[in-house]
């Protein structure tokens, strides 16, 4: 907290917490020519999937209008596989206080030597904590040029009386024809009540935090404390602050409590002095804060913390320092020693939440 050495520091920073650190198929290679001869006993169902295609699909392309009747010594088209390319995606990775390049590097499946040159870097040991790099990852695409992956998740779906595919492709933001592919139907036209079929369903948003390294006793506290851990969640997304970060200082500050009040003054769950957040609250958030009302003791603690990491050009340790000691004792000499342990249990807390 800002001026705030000697502050009391929570019950969290004693706590202790325990680290967690059949065959597959592949798809059949097409030949040049993509036609297939009908042998005695297939099934149109049965060479789609020998083929690694939908019998709706196959049923199309040559025409069938009753894909029951193939005869043996029938040809079959098949339908060419679509070329792949490799093309090049930046991600952005915020380094963190102990990574090294060798990690950040097996993490995305790229080389140290590409994360140098994609940053100018001088040299793969001289990288710090809050540093932005751009890591190059290669991603294969459909020739299409789509990027979009090959894979579809699906949830079953029941129809129900008077429903038409049509409309359940609208329901689930799809085509007529992908759900007819999906799930091999020769007449889209044709499907009945009670028929389960399988509906496309949007991909979950790859999450920003997790408490799945953290020992199951303070999981539990934790549980009991989830309207303010999604306060905190949701300022830290709004600030555009690392969620792990806020979270893990929150809870070294007051372990997620509001009622929490140090012996120097400091208000709630992130420990907030009054003229610290008269300060935030007029000069960056443009109107006054009520610090004993637990939204807004997050939202202006989560912004100080945001201030602190342009102010230190992502630098975590100097932030959390003057989080701590003040930015004018981290101006003028620096972190001091009694503000060490603070951070580092911090950092470590960060790590546990990381996703």
């Amino acid at each position: 907290m800002r001026d705030r050495r000697g502050a009391l520091m929570t019950a969290a920073s004693a706590m202790a917490f325990t680290l967690v650190c059949g065959p597959i198929l592949a798809s059949p290679v097409l030949a040049a020519d993509p036609t297939v001869v009908v042998r005695p006993g297939d099934t149109l169902g049965g060479i789609a999937a020998r083929y690694g295609v939908s019998t709706a699909r196959l049923a199309a392309i040559n025409q069938l209008t009753n894909p029951d009747l193939i005869e043996p010594g029938q040809q079959l088209r098949l339908p060419a596989k679509p070329a792949t390319h490799t093309t090049i995606r930046i991600v952005v990775h915020v380094v963190r206080y102990g990574e090294q390049l060798t990690g950040i590097a097996d993490r995305y499946g790229t080389t140290i030597a590409a994360i140098v040159a994609a940053n100018h870097l001088p040299s793969a040991n001289l990288i710090f904590a809050g540093q932005r790099l751009s890591v190059p990852t290669r991603v294969s695409t459909a020739a299409t040029g789509s990027g979009a992956s090959s894979v579809v998740r699906t949830a079953p779906y029941t129809i129900r009386a008077g429903e038409t595919l049509t409309a359940i492709a609208r329901r689930y933001h799809t085509t007529v024809s992908r759900l007819a592919s999906l799930n091999q139907l020769v007449d889209a036209s044709r499907i009945f009540a009670g028929q389960v079929i399988q509906v496309p369903v949007a991909a979950p948003a790859r999450p920003d935090w997790s408490i799945r390294r953290i020992d199951a006793a303070t999981r539990a506290q934790m549980g009991a404390r989830t309207t303010v851990r999604d306060a905190i969640i949701a300022e830290a997304r709004r600030a555009r602050v690392p969620v792990p970060l806020a979270l893990a200082v929150a809870w070294q500050e007051s372990g997620w409590r509001q009622g929490v009040v140090s012996s120097a003054g400091a208000i709630g769950v992130m420990q907030l002095l009054p003229d610290t957040a008269q300060w935030v609250g007029l000069g960056m958030l443009g109107s006054p804060i009520q610090i004993s009302s637990m939204r807004d003791n997050v939202r202006a603690g989560v912004t100080l913390l945001r201030h602190y990491l342009v102010r230190y050009a992502g630098d975590q340790r100097l932030a959390l320092a003057a989080y701590y000691q003040g930015e004018r004792a981290v101006d003028t000499y620096g972190i001091f020693p009694v503000s060490r342990p603070y951070i580092d249990s911090i950092l470590i807390l960060e790590a546990l939440f990381a996703p």
